[in-house]
């Protein structure tokens, strides 16, 4: 079996699979995607395979420089979307944008 290149959790994964969420927010320990790059996707909890994405772009932002473009991005609102990633990576500041699209 193929491993996965990257990883979302569960409850994502139909926002995924219905193309209402086409970014991810990863800090430096996931900051070397680049554009281009074919991503076999698995959810977090099992590592079971979804969906393959390819990565359209790439950034790096702050809690600070989060827009609302980035939490319809992330088809949330921007107060979710700073509390998502504050659970996430606490203590974190600096994340890495990576936009996708689902390809299969």
């Amino acid at each position: 079996m193929q491993p996965n290149d990257i990883t979302f959790f569960q409850r994502f994964q139909d926002d995924i699979l219905a193309g209402r969420k086409t970014i991810t927010l990863r800090d430096a320990a996931e900051s070397h995607f680049k554009v281009g790059d074919i991503l076999r996707v698995g959810r977090y909890e099992d590592d079971g395979y979804f969906c393959t994405i390819a990565v359209q772009a790439t950034a790096t932002v702050t809690m600070d420089t989060l827009t609302q473009r980035h939490a319809e991005q992330e088809n949330m609102t921007l107060s979710e979307l700073k509390q998502v990633i504050a659970d996430i990576y606490p203590g974190e500041n600096t994340f890495y944008v990576i936009e996708f699209k689902r390809i299969a």
